[in-house]
């Protein structure tokens, strides 16, 4: 499950273009904590922490502490913006959450069983068809990942979300499509006929 990590805040003043700029200048990210029906509050990040966060992986899927001038607000980034050009961050969302909250995240999927998969060693090819799937979860329980096993699959076999056991009080949103196909089993025409 994800872990409640910290991240230091300063309230901003300005918003709009200008004073994002301005902000940005000062070596610093503008950012937002916006939702569960109070107003929303500018704010500024650190830059080589932010960005750090960014890359490090997971920043969409992990619930952070923000200490906004001494208040804590609970929030998970909703939303970043990188420059065009240079990839570094320019502006962050982050979504306030209540307590006992559900939030839809995309949640990596993980494969294990290769090595003993008949399908592989028979000189199969693994098509992981979805690198992530979305799912509705509570903020306090975010999954890191959702495993698939392959041990026991041939060449021509699928793996659909309906036959993997999500995690705790996950569940698919509604009007998804309910049995995606998350991998196959794929093989020459050769080794197949």
């Amino acid at each position: 499950m994800a872990s409640l990590k910290q991240l230091a805040a300063k309230t901003r003043e300005g918003v709009g273009k200008g004073a994002a700029r301005a902000v940005r200048k000062e070596g610093r990210v503008p950012a937002v904590i916006y939702g569960a029906g109070q107003p929303p509050i500018a704010i500024s990040l650190e830059y080589k922490e932010t960005n750090k966060l960014i890359y490090a992986g997971h920043f969409l899927t992990t619930v952070f502490e923000i200490d906004v001038d001494g208040k804590k607000v609970r929030a998970i980034p909703r939303d970043y913006q990188l420059d065009r050009v240079r990839d570094f961050p320019i502006h962050v969302d982050f979504l306030r959450l209540a307590e006992g909250s559900t939030v839809r995240v995309e949640i990596p999927v993980h494969i294990t069983g290769q090595e003993t998969s008949p399908g592989l060693k028979g000189g199969g090819s693994l098509n992981l068809v979805r690198h992530a799937v979305e799912l509705i979860v509570l903020a306090d329980a975010i999954p890191e990942s959702i495993t698939v096993d392959v041990s026991k699959s041939r060449i021509g076999d699928s793996i659909h979300i309906s036959s993997i056991t999500l995690p705790a009080g996950a569940r698919i949103p509604a009007g998804g499509e309910k049995d995606l196909t998350l991998v196959t089993i794929t093989g020459t025409a050769k080794e197949e006929a």
